[in-house]
């Protein structure tokens, strides 16, 4: 009877590392994607720059859509320089997963986020409301991907811009 509680309480023990190791990553990744976020906000190239790792490759919101790390801050920068007023986060939700099985790109630390923005544009344009969905997948605290969906016709169509089949505009 000794050995079994002897057992039970060393099987708990070690599960509750494990758990105990895994919330703390899944609080580390939570606050990393909520780092980046905060920096978008703010125009804040430099902790961008801080956060995405080397190898960074980032997709979406278009299927074609593609950057790397100096393309990511780049892009970024001129849009704040001479786009976006403001980008505001009015809602938003995170969730941190560790994906196990499947495709070998898609196994690791993930964060998913799901906001609602206000983004206003320099010209006076806007303000735009969109839903956005980030994806940033995280390994040794920096972000290596990240693949973002949002509708980029509604962006448009927000902005004045009215959509005709190519045929039509002919």
């Amino acid at each position: 009877m000794k050995l079994f509680i002897f057992l039970t309480v060393i099987s708990i023990s070690l599960f509750s590392c494990t758990s105990t190791s895994t919330d703390k990553n899944k609080t580390e990744n939570l606050a990393i994607a909520k780092k980046y976020m905060e920096a978008v906000e703010t125009n804040n190239a430099a902790i961008m720059d801080s956060l995405l790792a080397d190898n960074y490759m980032g997709y979406g919101p278009s299927v074609g859509d593609s950057t790397n790390k100096a393309g990511a801050i780049k892009n970024w920068k001129y849009n704040a320089e001479n786009l976006y007023e403001s980008i505001e986060y009015t809602r938003h939700q995170e969730l941190a997963v560790t994906v196990k099985e499947g495709d070998e790109d898609a196994l690791g630390d993930w964060v998913s986020n799901w906001a609602y923005l206000t983004i206003k544009y320099k010209d006076g344009r806007g303000p735009v409301n969109v839903w956005v969905n980030a994806v940033y997948k995280i390994e040794n605290g920096k972000i290596v991907r990240s693949r973002t969906f949002y509708n980029e016709a509604d962006v448009m169509r927000q902005l004045g811009y009215i959509m005709v089949p190519a045929e039509a505009a002919e």
